[in-house]
């Protein structure tokens, strides 16, 4: 009797590298992603939205007026789905409220795998917790509320009010969106918005970091705290964008007797942009963000006699 040789296909398992990861979008040039104070509050709650619906580990993150920053846990495929599921949910609420139509698509996001090594991940942190005293927004990340600022080696407790004591109604509309599942330990603060401490993994990074004071030394260490001192030479923070967006139609009105920018002429245009350079100390890049035009094209009117 013959031995018969049967071969069995090898499932080659594939390889999936898992780690760190810094994800950054492209810096939009003639918008902003958030226009006022209720985009922000949905954005964060987006946020933690996908962070539970997600498989991935939240670290830090900050949502900037024109970009966004997260610090993810995961493998790669994962931090994708989060942040595409993130852009999506944002490009749906700001379509309907502002018109815009594929908001974010040409929006590149860039991921960037941490190496274990070199202190990546505590460097990546403080980058992200930066970006706001870079932006010359505030003078501590602690002090601004889109992100994870107050999260970590915060003695205080946090204050809000669990999920559980809104109705699935009253959550839908806080949310907006129909995601009301989330855990009902989860806190709800006063702003309105569901508190990053809920859901964001605040151990695994003070395990990290180890000690506040090593944290604050890589805070005023990192490239952002770095731009700042060389860009502003410690001024106080400049108007946010968001309060400049808010001026501009009263600016329109009272120089113009017209009631929002798009209806100004080009010349009109470029008597309120030198006025918000001249009231709010606002740069090139900052009046060309809030106007909604590309940095040329405002450089180009401002230079103009």
């Amino acid at each position: 009797m013959h031995s018969v040789w049967v071969f069995q296909p090898v499932k080659v398992k594939k390889i999936m590298k898992s780690g760190y990861w810094l994800i950054s979008t492209e810096h939009l040039q003639e918008g902003l992603w958030f226009r006022e104070e209720a985009d922000f509050k949905v954005g964060m709650n987006f946020v933690a939205i996908q962070a539970h619906l997600g498989r991935v580990r939240v670290l830090a993150f900050i949502l900037m007026s024109n970009h966004v920053h997260f610090v993810l846990g995961g493998f790669r495929d994962e931090a994708v789905e989060f942040v595409n599921e993130f852009r999506r949910r944002y490009s749906i609420y700001y379509s309907r409220k502002y018109g815009a139509k594929e908001f974010l698509r040409r929006n590149d996001v860039d991921y960037k795998l941490l190496e274990r090594e070199d202190e990546a991940l505590e460097k990546a942190v403080a980058y992200v917790q930066m970006n706001c005293v870079a932006g010359n927004i505030c003078l501590y990340p602690y002090q601004y509320l889109w992100g994870t600022g107050k999260a970590f080696f915060n003695l205080d407790k946090p204050e809000g009010q669990p999920v559980s004591s809104f109705s699935r109604r009253a959550l839908r509309s806080l949310l907006h969106s129909e995601c009301s599942t989330l855990p009902g330990e989860w806190l709800v603060c006063n702003e309105g918005y569901i508190l990053p401490q809920s859901y964001v993994d605040v151990e695994e990074v003070e395990a990290c970091f180890k000690t506040a004071k090593r944290m604050y030394y890589f805070l005023n260490t990192s490239s952002k705290a770095k731009k700042r001192l060389d860009s502003s030479a410690g001024t106080m923070p400049a108007f946010r964008d968001q309060i400049i967006v808010a001026a501009i139609p009263d600016l329109c009105q009272s120089l113009f007797g017209k009631r929002s920018f798009d209806m100004l002429t080009p010349e009109e245009e470029t008597e309120v942009m030198r006025q918000i350079a001249f009231r709010f100390s606002a740069t090139v890049k900052q009046i060309a963000r809030v106007c909604g035009l590309s940095y040329e094209a405002a450089t180009k009117m401002m230079d103009t006699v």
